[in-house]
Order: C-alpha cells, then structure tokens, then sequence
C-alpha cells in the first residue's frame, strides 16, 4: 500500500507531458503483455503449385478440409482499394480502432434497439478470424480491441491487409481472396476485373447469406453499392463503372487447375505440403505435353497400352519445362501412378555411354567393326532386337540400330566392372548392386533406372559437350557440368557430387553424331518423322518382355523423355521404344524450338587415316583409307586387325607359299579377312564380301578342316515330332558329332538362327510339319547342312 502511494504521489508531482509519456509506456507494456500468438494464424494451407509467372498449375486442399492458399506476396492494389472502400475507408490513419465508426455503431444500434451495424475495423476482423469468430460480446469486443493494438504495434498495415486477405471467408469452404479468385472466376486475383474484384470484395462481409450462385439480386446491390463509391471518389470513371455494373456475378465454384497432379503429390511427399510451390515449368507447354501425352496413350489403348510419362528439360539450367507423370488412363489403370520417378528396366538406354565411354579409353574408334554373331556367355545367351546377325557391323552403327551383341562385346572388351563405376560416377545412383550382380546384362536393360535419372543423364551428357567447347583446352571439364535437374523455380540445380573422370568433349560429340542418325529397328527406318527430325540426337529403348518402351532425345536446347507402357508392368507386343515412345518424344518436339549444331572439338580432335573397311586406324596392308577428325584417344585403339597380305598364284584363284609355289611368281595382294563365324554371318549381308581362296592342294598349309557330321538324323530322313501329354508340339533331338570337344556350334533352321551349343552338341527342334533345312557352322567356318521332313502328328 506504501508502494502505490509512492508511486501515485510520484505521479501527480511529475509535469503533464511525463504524465502522458509514463502512461503511454505503461499502456504500450501491457498491450505488449496481450498473448497475441505469433504467426496470428495458425491453420492449416492447401498446397499450391505454380509457374513463375503466376499461372496456377493445381492444388490440393488443406487437412481442414478449407480452400485456404498460402500466403500470397501482397494483395492486389484493385483489391485493396476495394476492401478499404468497403470494409474499413480510415484503414491506413487509424490505429486498429476507428472511434469515428464505433461511434456510429452505437448510435445506430441503440436507435434500432439491437445490433445491426459494427464498428469493426479490418484490423479487428483479422484477430476475431484468428479466434475461429468467438460469440460476440461486450468483453470479448474489448478483448479483441486490445489484442488489435497489439497486432498494429507489431505489424504493417500492408502485413494486416495480406492477412485479411489470405483468411477472410468467401462462401462455402473457400478461405481467402486467391482461392475465391481461382474457384470462382478461374484466374489469378491479380488478373481481375474491376466488376469481378468488387463481387469479392463484398463477400466476406455475410458470406452465409451472400454465396454465389444464390442470392443474386443482393450480391448485384452490395456490389453496385461499392461500385458507385468507388466512382464517387474517382477511382473508378464512369465508363469503367457502367462497364463493371455490366459483368457476370461468380457462380458456382469451378474446379481448379490440375495440369500435373503427379508433381503436386511429388512435392508433397519430398516435404512441401501445405507450402506454395514456385515450379519452373511452363503453363502452355505442360498444358500442350499433357494433351499430346493423353492424345497418345488413347491410340496405343488398341494394343492395351495405357500409361505414358514425359519429361521436358530445359538444356541450359537444367529446369523441368514440362512434367507428366502419367496419363488420364483411368483408376484401373493406375492414373495416379506417377512413373517419372518409377524404377524400371533401362533397355538399351545405356548404349550411348558405353559407347563414349570405350572411345575415351580406346577400346574402340567411332566406325570400328564390332562382333555381331550368336553369343553364350557364363549362361548369358543376348540376341539382337531383329534376331539377325552380321558378324562384323560398324561400332557408330551398331549404336544407330541398337544392336546388342556388339555392345556386349564392346563391354567385355572394356570391363563391366569399369562401366559400373562410370555409370555411377556419370550420376547413376539407381545401381545399388555391386557390378558382378549386373554382369553383362547391364548393357542390355539388366539394371533399373528412372525416367527422371535417365533423362538426367542425357542431359549432363551434352551439358558436358556444350560448355567444355567454351573452355581452354587446360579444363576443358568441370565437375559442375553435372547437375541434377530440378523443377524448382528459385534455385539453381544442385551440382552433383560424383568421382571419376568425366567423359570426353570429343568422346560425346562422336556419340551425339551416331545418335542423329539413328534408326532403330531396321524395319522402321521409312518411319516420316525420323526424316523430319535428323537434328536432334535420340536413343529407344526396350525392355525385357516388352514392359517398357523408352526414347529420350536433345535437340540443343531441350532433353524430352518419354516412357509408354503399363503401370503395373505388364508386357504387351508391340510395346517397343522406336514403335511405342519414339513418335510421342517427336511430337512434344515439334512444339519446341531448337536446333543442334554439333561443332567439331578441334582440341580434343586430330587427324586419324581410317581403314574404310574395317574402321580402325589403316595399317600397312589397309587398301583404301581416308583421313578423318576423330578424338585424340582413337591412337590408344588398335591398327587394323582384318588386313592382311596373302600369296596368291598367277591365276588369283588360290593361295601359295614357298612350299609349292615358285615365290618370284607369286603375286602379293591385301586382303580383308574376317574370322570364319563373322565371315559366315557378314556374307549374308555383304555380296561382295570375298572370302579367302583356298590353298594349292600341294601345299603344307592346306585347310584340313575340323570335320563334324550328323549322329541324328541323317540327311533327308523323315523326322516325327509327337504331341506331349498336355497337347503342346514336343522336340525332336538333333546330334552332331565334332572332333574338338571344345568347338561351338551355331545352329539355323531355315536361315533363323536357332542357339549355340558346346559339346555334347544336342539340341531339340520343334517346328512345323514339312520340308526343312538344318545349317551348322562352326567357330572356324566349316558348315554342315542338313535337309529333313516334319511329318505330320
């Protein structure tokens, strides 16, 4: 009691103003005390994704089950001067309480004998919106008149404005002006017209008796209301007043955007929910993809094909432009599946890199002839997509067809284990087995990856190329070349941290140029879009069991990769990338701009005299070569291996030596010699392949040949093949005997390549009934035919 006394005779001997300054800090400290919860809103938010420009891509609503947006970065002027003119006109001079409209409030009540006019300010409406609108009463309207001087001590009026709007209600379960904007009128509330703005504005003054769509005729007067006094304070002029008098009312709330939902749920689940999402995609394209996506999975709907992924990328930043996760196939079908980040069987995609790769350490040159023939590796047995074979084809067009065998013998060539730890050092992070779990498989669709992570590589892939030609050759490479790309809008793409030596400059041109020219599976080469499309770089692929049908392409400025084929996994024929992929990645194409123009890397690149015929660099006995600019690491690649010097008579039509041959008569010619299997394959496909003229039945070295013969049948027996007990055609056994147990056998049934075997060389043939010719060659060329009916069961 001493204290008050003190403290209230220390008051009064203090001069008026101090009396005023200690009563204005002790007012400021209490309302400072007010428990006002920081943020003011604590509710849930929908989670948002847009473009950079504003265009709403789609959303999903809040936990509460509420239309509430996230904060927007400031409220349309239109909008605020709107409101203001509404709601609360003295809003930027007042202090959180006009005295003015409270007055006016009384008196109006207390004339009318009940409540019927407020003197709330906005400033009072955003505290009793954060309080969920407790029950009106004198102490809780004191209440929240001290909790608003708080709010207008601690925030901005902009900062108070923004949270009116975000929060106000619209009708119905729709919070806050952008959500009304896109609900109502389908835009932006930046994009607004006066009439529409000015419907808003007047909604959350009774939104449970003014909702769209019902009560009209009181929405048009509230709204004509504000209108007109907006006109009478010069805002608005009178052609624009009759004008907006003029315009639709919202009606029934409209269905929001949804242009890539599987993005929406993607950055849900990588911890975005509830936020704004500023994507770098564009509106127009992603709508564009979208269509061509769905117009494409409708026609492949005939085979029973129903999914189909796009992702377009943006070259220079390595922005997603364009993401579809899938297609409108329907719930059956798994239309929310979003295959973009989906594992799957890579195909052949991986052939570009191996191919890049074996230049950079010279296992091969660009044009060198590759095995191609029937192969039995460790139980591993690959054929080619077109079950044909050429015994020797160039490595640039083996990548150009897609052929398997060759790649397969380029990997053995450079090492499985190496190409393993290139791919993971190139950003393939999908490989999570040790290298021997891939073995040679990895070449062919044995490891799983991602549309997102396969067209990440492909990009990084020329990101390498383009920025190393601006470089001096002393760092022609830059770790940073390899990002992952990324949809956000804001932040750069990540730089990803791998090890390992990049590949080459010169190395990727070489591959980028065979990729051009692709055409990929022989029969479809007449295809009118692949001669539309010659400069862009493109590779199919394939899976095991026609599950996936992949094909990503560069055109200079973006990287467009396409999946096709069923969510749940299932094969269909038919379902392969040139056929099913291909067209789709062309089309989305033919919508964006771009060129590539692949320019020579002269500082990685020298000149190389190349063997014409075999593709290596021209040896000593090489006929005909030409120069060519090729990578500088082609001079680690062998000297031709398939010329050779032979000895041949006078009469060129056999070979000799110094054991029955005068050799001053002999005459000395290069030769192009594959070895026997190759050559048996190659002729097949090269009529002016000429093979080796035999030896003078004199000489020492004459061929004596590796003999084999029939056990079973003999030539042109008659052959029965029995039905089994379940109905299915069964097998009959073939057998051949061969002098060197450890010879392998290549088998062909009507020119159709049938398998390889090692000794005992037994294989069961079942086939139609009929004439038939069996074929055996073996590793050293000596063949054996065989002629034999099928007689009926």
């Amino acid at each position: 009691m001493i204290s008050v006394n003190k403290t209230w005779n220390y008051l009064k001997s203090r001069k008026p103003y101090q009396k005023i300054l200690l009563l204005g800090l002790l007012v400021c400290g209490a309302v400072l005390l007010a428990p006002l919860p920081s943020p003011v809103f604590e509710t849930p938010y929908a989670t948002t994704l847009e473009t950079r420009d504003g265009h709403l891509l789609g959303a999903m609503i809040a936990e509460d089950g509420q239309w509430r947006f996230p904060k927007q970065d400031s409220v349309p002027a239109r909008f605020a001067v709107a409101i203001r003119m509404f709601e609360d006109e003295y809003f930027p001079y007042h202090f959180g309480v006009n005295p003015v409209s409270v007055f006016k409030a009384l008196l109006t009540n207390w004339e009318e004998g009940r409540i019927v006019r407020g003197g709330s300010t906005l400033s009072m409406q955003v505290i009793r919106l954060s309080r969920n609108n407790p029950p009106r009463t004198l102490w809780e309207k004191l209440w929240e008149t001290w909790l608003v001087l708080k709010l207008e001590l601690l925030y901005s009026k902009s900062e108070i404005l923004d949270m009116y709007a975000g929060h106000a209600p619209f009708g119905g379960n729709v919070v806050g002006l952008e959500a009304a904007a896109w609900r109502y009128f389908g835009r932006s509330p930046h994009e607004l017209s006066w009439g529409e703005t000015a419907a808003l504005a007047v909604l959350p003054n009774s939104p449970s008796l003014v909702r769209p769509g019902k009560n009209e005729t009181l929405l048009a007067k509230k709204r004509a209301f504000l209108l007109g006094k907006l006109l009478d304070r010069g805002v608005l002029d009178s052609m624009t007043y009759r004008l907006a008098l003029e315009e639709d009312l919202p009606g029934q709330p409209r269905d929001l955007p949804r242009l890539a939902p599987h993005l929406l749920t993607r950055v849900m689940a990588e911890g975005h929910a509830g936020e704004r999402n500023v994507v770098a995609l564009d509106e127009r394209l992603q709508r564009i993809v979208v269509q061509k996506a769905n117009a494409h999975s409708r026609r492949m709907k005939s085979n029973y094909i129903h999914n189909a992924a796009v992702l377009v990328v943006d070259l220079e930043n390595a922005k997603v432009k364009a993401y579809v996760g899938n297609t409108d196939a329907g719930d059956l079908h798994g239309e929310d599946v979003d295959v973009i980040p989906a594992m799957r069987s890579t195909g052949s995609l991986l052939k570009p890199f191996l191919y890049a790769a074996a230049i950079d350490q010279g296992v091969i040159a660009p044009q060198q002839l590759t095995k191609d023939y029937p192969l039995i590796h460790q139980g591993f047995s690959p054929k080619n997509f077109d079950k044909t074979y050429r015994g020797a084809v160039a490595a640039d067009e083996a990548l150009r067809r897609s052929l398997n065998l060759p790649f397969v013998n380029i990997l053995m060539d450079y090492g499985y284990e190496a190409f393993h730890a290139k791919l993971q050092s190139l950003g393939m992070n999908s490989l999570k087995q040790g290298a021997d779990h891939y073995g040679l498989s990895l070449i062919l669709g044995g490891s799983e990856s991602s549309l997102w992570e396969l067209t990440n590589m492909y990009v990084n892939l020329f990101a390498v190329y383009q920025n190393g030609l601006d470089r001096p050759v002393t760092r022609s490479y830059d770790r940073s070349d390899y990002r992952q790309i990324t949809y956000e809008a804001s932040q750069p793409a990540e730089v990803l941290s791998v090890d390992g030596e990049p590949l080459s400059i010169s190395a990727i041109w070489s591959t980028l140029q065979a990729m051009t020219q692709l055409s990929r599976p022989q029969d479809y080469t007449d295809y009118p879009w692949s001669q539309r499309h010659s400069q862009i770089a493109w590779k199919t692929g394939t899976s095991f069991g026609f599950r996936d049908a992949w094909a990503i392409g560069l055109n200079g400025k973006y990287a467009v990769g396409v999946w096709v084929g069923n969510a749940d996994g299932e094969g269909r024929p038919g379902l392969v990338g040139v056929q099913a992929a291909a067209p789709l990645m062309f089309d989305v194409f033919s919508v964006l701009d771009g060129k590539l123009e692949l320019i020579v890397p002269t500082s990685e690149t020298a000149e190389f005299s190349i063997c014409h015929q075999s593709g290596q660099r021209a040896g000593d006995y090489c006929g005909e070569s030409q120069l060519m600019s090729l990578p500088v690491s082609v001079s680690q690649s062998e000297i031709c291996t398939y010329h050779r010097t032979v000895h041949l008579d006078s009469t060129r039509s056999f070979r000799v030596n110094s054991s029955c041959y005068p050799v001053n008569q002999m005459l000395h010619e290069s030769w192009f010699v594959l070895p026997p299997v190759q050559a048996w394959y190659y002729r097949r496909y090269h009529s002016d392949y000429q093979s080796l003229p035999p030896f003078l039945p004199s000489c020492d070295e004459a061929l004596s040949g590796k003999k084999m013969s029939f056990i079973y049948p003999k030539n042109r027996s008659r052959v029965f093949i029995p039905r089994e007990i379940d109905g299915t055609r069964g097998k009959a056994v073939f057998e051949i005997a061969h002098e060197d147990r450890k010879e392998k056998l290549y088998w062909h049934l009507d020119g159709e390549y049938l398998e390889v075997t090692t000794a005992p060389h037994q294989l069961g043939i079942s086939t139609f009934a009929g004439q038939h010719q069996l074929h055996v060659v073996d590793e050293d060329g000596f063949e054996l035919n065989l002629n034999f009916e099928v007689i009926r069961e």
